[in-house]
């Protein structure tokens, strides 16, 4: 895949220049501030480079889901925390995405500024990929650079629509680092290569696992998706998270690919996620009861496995447990400080998902320590399988 990206324009052709760059801000608001500002971030090389070669940098976003506006789905409090990062920066908010508040605003703008339009959700037309809306937000700059990948698998006005009718569209800096780490993955990882998933839902790891498993040495299953990997088995496993819907494909992937394939040996396991009273199991788990936590054994076992001797490339997706509690964590966070200790060791080391990127914060471990911190989560399950990715697609096309 090749892209233009953004270093790849002389920088004269910045100057003085209204920049509409695609982010994504759609962060955790508590109290009225931004929580973890992980995605804001890693927006900055970006947003710093155009203001340094003096254009006039508009950022749309999406956040949450709204079915109207609302302050508590604004974009206010984004804005307040993009100022302290953007200290040397003008950094502006104006209370809608388009229309003639904006276009006010926009005029008044002088190279260097930023200015951050509101929730983009706010009007439907952004999800339905309406006609005029693109027109509208087209009509507010000279560039478009797409720097959200996590948005860039859907087919709306801001990621899609609006892009086609700009001449000159472009890559941030952090999309290209994501496209360059995720085609590593998807093409050529280096060997050994090891795939740690996580999480409920089998549903959504199918086409990257389809990709992906050929070319991996090892799978290594925890969450809720271990559970659906075991019944196929026949393994008792009582109450637990099953994915019926997706047990044929689970069972066939276990007949080609079993060899590859580690699954829990040992389990958490309680009445219910409130129940304080849990206990270890080993094997089949007891009617009434269910797993929520990989086991000691399993987590030893993992351990070893990731942190290894600091070869190849290894990728997490998906928590090993009901990780939000506190009884069901140390798997999560024993698999995520094995995988700083692999990256450290020498291994390069993928982490994607919102989930993931949260437990691995709570396990103590920074972003310096792994290789990458993937800021999509469906996104980069739908790249790795391969599908259709409507935000990169656009930026090939001339």
């Amino acid at each position: 895949m090749t892209l233009r990206v953004i270093s790849d324009l002389e920088d004269s052709k910045f100057r003085n220049k209204r920049v509409f760059v695609r982010v994504d801000f759609n962060v955790k608001i508590e109290n009225g501030s931004v929580g973890e500002d992980y995605r804001i971030r890693m927006t900055i090389p970006t947003i710093e480079y155009l203001t340094k070669r003096g254009a006039k940098v508009l950022l749309g976003s999406h956040l949450g889901r709204p079915d109207a506006p609302t302050p508590q789905f604004s974009l206010a409090p984004v804005a307040n925390r993009l100022s302290e990062i953007l200290a040397r920066s003008k950094v502006r908010f104006v209370e809608d995405c388009i229309g003639d508040k904006v276009e006010n605003v926009v005029s008044e703008m002088q190279p260097g500024d930023v200015l951050l339009l509101e929730n983009l959700r706010f009007y439907r037309e952004e999800e339905t990929n309406e006609q005029r809306f693109c027109e509208s937000l087209a009509s507010l700059a000279d560039i478009y650079i797409n720097d959200a990948f996590s948005t860039s698998h859907r087919k709306h006005s801001s990621t899609y629509g609006a892009a086609r009718l700009f001449e000159t569209r472009l890559a941030g800096l952090n999309l290209s680092k994501e496209i360059e780490y995720l085609s590593m993955i998807k093409e050529k990882p280096t060997k050994p290569f090891s795939l740690v998933i996580g999480g409920i839902k089998i549903k959504d790891k199918i086409g990257a696992l389809e990709n992906l498993l050929p070319k991996a040495d090892k799978l290594l299953i925890g969450g809720g998706a271990a559970y659906t990997f075991l019944k196929a088995k026949g393994v008792k496993i009582g109450n637990s998270i099953v994915d019926y819907d997706h047990l044929p494909w689970v069972t066939k992937a276990l007949s080609e690919f079993g060899h590859k394939i580690l699954l829990p040996i040992d389990h958490l396991v309680a009445s219910s996620k409130n129940d304080n009273f849990t206990t270890m199991v080993k094997n089949d788990i007891p009617d009434g009861m269910a797993g929520f936590d990989i086991g000691n054994e399993t987590v030893h076992r993992y351990s070893l496995e990731i942190g290894g001797n600091g070869e190849g490339t290894l990728f997490w997706n998906g928590p090993m447990g009901l990780f939000e509690v506190g009884a069901f964590s140390n798997g999560t966070i024993n698999v995520a400080k094995s995988m700083a200790l692999a990256f450290w060791r020498g291994s390069k080391t993928l982490i994607g998902g919102g989930d993931t990127l949260e437990a691995m914060k709570r396990a103590g471990v920074t972003e310096s320590e792994v290789s990458h911190v993937s800021t999509g989560g469906g996104a980069t399950l739908r790249f790795l399988a391969g599908d259709e990715m409507p935000g990169i697609n656009v930026l090939e096309q001339r």
